[in-house]
């Protein structure tokens, strides 16, 4: 028994430095959101800004990927080593609600990469902003369920 919880703690351990690193991407993307979104008028052809833009997509992107290849994969994982079936189905719900932002991501990604044209960058953000809302606050409870849950299990 005491080798399985040293299996554990080694196997589920690491899922808190990764969750960490992810956390601190987190906090990177929302401070260069917030830099953009003080903003209220952006005028064409400004570098700083249309370089800012294109920064902020490449952290979104990055925690994107992140959760969906890296974060996700190994909550699920712990879940189920854990025989957490209650836990999975609510992570099952809350991984619904992620994906719809996901795709505002995506397109706010696809086309600000693509364009210097930040006419509708106000509104654009605005509607990122409330997409990151929805996902952190998900994110937060899926970690919640299937990982803060089974710490005591780790000890």
């Amino acid at each position: 028994m005491l080798e399985n919880c040293k299996s554990a703690r080694e196997r589920w351990g690491g899922v808190s430095e990764i969750i960490d690193r992810w956390l601190q991407s987190r906090q990177s993307l929302l401070v260069r959101f917030c830099g953009l979104s003080e903003k209220k008028d952006f005028t064409e052809g400004d570098r700083e800004v249309e370089d800012s833009v294109r920064h902020l997509c490449q952290l979104l992107v990055d925690y994107v990927s992140a959760g969906h290849f890296e974060v996700y994969e190994q909550l699920i994982r712990e879940g189920q080593a854990f025989g957490d079936k209650q836990g999975l189905e609510q992570a099952r719900q809350l991984y619904k609600e992620i994906d719809q932002t996901t795709d505002i991501a995506v397109d706010f990604n696809d086309k600000y990469q693509e364009t210097d044209d930040l006419s509708s960058l106000v509104e654009d953000l605005s509607q990122l902003g409330e997409a990151l809302e929805l996902r952190f606050s998900s994110e937060d409870q899926m970690i919640a369920l299937l990982h803060t849950a089974h710490k005591n299990q780790l000890a």
